[in-house]
């Protein structure tokens, strides 16, 4: 399953890796990245490939409290969620 990852917060050294490391130890691969730095605010979206067997719900709330940590706020979407949200 592809999704959506957002991650928005101040800015500061180690947002990157911090999400990067965690994605990679639970085996889910970055497909496309972007991010860019307002100001002092950080923002990233990254395009993330996740297995089908993963327990989303459990994935996202260990990414929220990975944001947490990073003081940042980390959400996910299931792409195909996210693009019928779009169309409405």
């Amino acid at each position: 399953m592809k999704a959506i990852l957002t991650t928005i917060g101040k800015d500061r050294p180690g947002i990157v890796a911090g999400v990067s490391k965690y994605l990679a130890s639970n085996d889910i691969n970055i497909l496309d990245i972007s991010q860019t730095i307002m100001g002092d605010n950080f923002t990233m979206m990254m395009l993330v490939q996740v297995s089908d067997q993963t327990n989303f719900q459990q994935l996202l709330s260990e990414l929220k409290q990975l944001g947490q940590q990073l003081s940042v706020t980390i959400d996910l979407r299931n792409e195909e969620l996210y693009r019928a949200m779009q169309q409405l």
